[in-house]
């Protein structure tokens, strides 16, 4: 069973991410990519729920491929949110929060309270962990320059373990950090 559909207090985790969005009226359509065995599924659990606005897409082999196949689902728009199914305690204010931030790309994130060294097997260099953040989503982009940027890596085969830090490689563009939250954990 994928972890999204895993239950937290009764309920899939899935579900507590989406009704946070469900309750943001700025968010006119929502793609969610889901494992493709799993695809009715999740689809009659937004039915049961009443979830309208919201389509099902299968995803891809990685996250990468899952949001280039959501951003491809979408109908043109200005911007775009990407959040993912397994972290189900983002909340509405966090929404608005990124929404409302005046930068046009944005995401959340947390300094790293440990130190970090650069070396697989033998110790390279020392990386200031003043100058590290530990991603969290949601994340919020323009939908073209974004799609563009995912096209880009795809054209070049490169592999992305999240967006924000690949919209940076490609477009040169600052992207804002937005204090994050303890609370705001990743299911793994």
């Amino acid at each position: 069973v994928p972890k999204q559909l895993l239950l937290i207090g009764g309920k899939p985790i899935l579900l507590h991410a989406l009704e946070k969005v469900e309750r943001i009226a700025e968010i006119g359509q929502v793609v969610v990519t889901c494992p493709g065995d799993y695809l009715e599924q999740i689809e009659a659990l937004l039915r049961n729920r009443n979830l309208q606005r919201f389509r099902c897409v299968p995803g891809g082999a990685t996250r990468q491929e899952s949001v280039y196949l959501g951003l491809k689902a979408l109908a043109p728009c200005d911007r775009v949110v990407v959040h993912e199914a397994v972290r189900p305690f983002v909340t509405v204010e966090e929404y608005r929060r990124l929404l409302d931030c005046p930068e046009e790309s944005a995401f959340y994130g947390l300094p790293i309270p440990f130190t970090v060294l650069k070396g697989a097997r033998w110790v390279e260099d020392i990386v200031p962990r003043e100058e590290l953040v530990n991603v969290q989503l949601p994340q919020k982009f323009p939908y073209a320059k974004l799609l563009a940027v995912h096209e880009q890596a795809r054209a070049e085969g490169r592999a992305f373990t999240e967006d924000a830090g690949m919209y940076h490689h490609y477009t040169g563009e600052p992207v804002r950090v937005l204090p994050g939250s303890e609370y705001n954990i990743k299911i793994t």
